[in-house]
């Protein structure tokens, strides 16, 4: 067994290899309160300022009660805490449904995204263990293989075990320890039962809990400073750090357990997510590609003119004909050939020798092409069922805390521009850099904070002075009209919509009827635009601003 200064080492040189995909998944799950939500949970100078008066219990912020919050609750818990309160205090039935099925909506974000979400995030860290390269497309590897579902409950029933024990204090702390490899022996094998992963991390973890809790507590000075930076030190170093120091720790246990011959590492048979095939495998799994790669392609047909600059320059597609759809299908296969060729290569996971076939699953899932163009029906939509979403996030946050429903945008209709508008502009002016995904989230939160800076200016100049939000409070902010912590969500978010949300709702846009859909986007376009005229002159001024449990406030406005 290697030594911890060797385990950090082996971490670091991986994190050097990989630093931009590394820091943007962890932040991801930050930003999805999935794991890391501490890094973002001293971004206020109040918090800061608390923290610096009493570093151990006061105002629930030390670091003492933080670590025991990180190994005994979840944000679940929290959201549904104050939903049983928001229940107790109102009478209203409407309110009750609404609240009750917020609380149900809630439950089942985290049980599907925030709670896996540590799977997808370990899978892309043992990846790149072995592998120089390992596409942002990876974060889909549970959909590809159809078993998002049999990860999300494993790790359900591992989350429960855990919750159980904690009830008697030390039980809690001896089990996380116990289910501490759960996630990574998931991300290997999410075929495996529940119990058999939960039974196969305690096996593991036997004589380890010690060395394994020495292990995190090396990291504590990391996590000072993260905490002195107001986490930004977290989310820039110390989090991937970490994360891809116990990616080492869980190969050495793993090679250990398999020496051993522990019951049940005999499941753990993902040969090549640890040593790269020899190349005559690849070459015989990877022959079309190969024929592909070494037969000169034909001249592609370009489309003309206009189109072509737009769809070239802005990812845009003016018109959904027949030689835009042959372009499309030529854009995806292009991408899709050179992730097979670094397969071919060995320098990124064979898929095609996973031990559950991930070729022909799911077509559609294989169709998310993130190099498309869109249409203008589909980045019209994109705007409005984005906009749509984000009122709606905000609106059941503020339900659920506060047991009141309050209409969280500054126009009078269900939207929020913001989240469409900052969508689709990442879409368009940021085509270009979708081939990189480090530049691509340092763009958008660039693009964002401009944005929000001058949607917060026009905001307060056209309604007379009201301030719809302020940041004041915030580290690194500006004016109040940004900060630090918005600007990384951004970037997260980002990633998110044009990696995985913008493909996926191209692909159903492009399945549906398309004069239906173009009736019904006519009909929206019109409400929304109705109710932008009128709002400026009689703008929503239900509620203030509240805050949710991201600590990012929710705001009143194109915001």
């Amino acid at each position: 067994m290697l030594t911890r200064k060797e385990l950090k080492q082996r971490g670091k040189h991986s994190l050097k290899k990989h630093y931009l995909i590394f820091t943007a998944i962890c932040l991801i799950s930050a930003f999805l309160a999935s794991e890391f939500r501490g890094s973002l949970n001293f971004s206020t100078l109040r918090n800061y300022e608390e923290f610096i008066d009493n570093p151990v219990f006061e105002g629930g912020k030390g670091l003492l009660l933080n670590i025991i919050q990180q190994l005994n609750s979840g944000s679940i818990l929290v959201t549904m805490s104050a939903s049983v309160n928001s229940l107790a205090v109102t009478e209203k039935g409407g309110i009750v449904l609404l609240i009750l099925t917020g609380t149900v909506a809630m439950f089942a974000f985290w049980v599907f995204i925030q709670n896996t979400f540590g799977v997808i995030l370990r899978r892309i860290f043992l990846e790149s263990h072995t592998y120089e390269s390992v596409p942002i497309s990876r974060v889909l590897f549970l959909l590809k293989i159809k078993k998002w579902m049999k990860a999300a409950w494993i790790m359900l029933v591992k989350s429960v075990f855990q919750l159980l024990w904690s009830l008697t204090i030390i039980g809690g702390i001896i089990k996380h320890y116990s289910y501490f490899l759960v996630p990574y022996i998931t991300a290997e094998n999410p075929d495996m039962t529940a119990r058999q992963a939960v039974t196969l991390s305690r096996k593991m973890m036997k004589g380890h809990k010690w060395e394994c809790f020495v292990f995190e507590l090396s990291f504590l000075g990391w996590e000072i400073l993260g905490i002195l930076t107001l986490g930004v030190f977290n989310i820039l170093y110390t989090n991937p750090y970490k994360t891809a120091a116990f990616t080492e720790y869980f190969v050495q246990l793993r090679q250990e357990s398999k020496k051993a011959k522990i019951p049940g590492t005999e499941l753990l048979n993902d040969i090549y997510l640890y040593e790269k095939a020899d190349a005559l495998l690849l070459m015989e799994k990877y022959v079309d590609i190969l024929d592909i790669m070494e037969t000169p392609s034909p001249q592609e047909p370009e489309l003309p003119g206009i189109r072509g600059f737009f769809a070239r320059n802005f990812g845009i597609l003016l018109f959904w004909g027949k030689q835009e759809k042959r372009y499309e299908q030529l854009q995806a296969q292009h991408v899709r050939n050179a992730e097979l060729y670094e397969a071919l290569k060995g320098t990124m996971y064979p898929t095609r020798l996973h031990p559950i076939p991930e070729e022909s699953k799911r077509n559609q899932i294989e169709s998310l092409n993130y190099m498309r163009q869109y249409s203008i029906w589909s980045l019209i939509l994109i705007f409005l069922g984005l906009s749509f979403f984000g009122w709606l996030w905000e609106v059941t946050f503020h339900l659920l805390l506060s047991g009141e429903f309050a209409n969280q945008g500054f126009l009078n209709g269900p939207w929020i521009p913001i989240y469409g508008s900052a969508s689709v502009l990442i879409l368009t002016l940021l085509y270009r850099l979708r081939k990189n995904p480090g530049m691509e989230f340092l763009a958008s939160i660039i693009l964002c904070g401009f944005l929000e800076y001058m949607t917060s200016l026009v905001l307060e100049t056209i309604s007379g002075g009201i301030k719809w939000w302020d940041y004041s409070e915030y580290f690194l902010n500006l004016n109040g009209r940004v900060c630090a912590e918005g600007l990384l969500v951004f970037g997260a978010g980002g990633i998110i919509v044009v990696y995985v949300l913008a493909p996926l709702a191209d692909n159903l846009l492009h399945a549906a009827d398309q004069k239906l859909l173009k009736l019904f986007t006519l009909v929206l376009l019109v409400l929304f635009c109705v109710d932008a005229a009128y709002s400026p002159f009689h703008p929503n001024t239900e509620t203030g601003i509240t805050e949710t449990s991201f600590s990012i406030p929710i705001r009143k406005g194109l915001s």
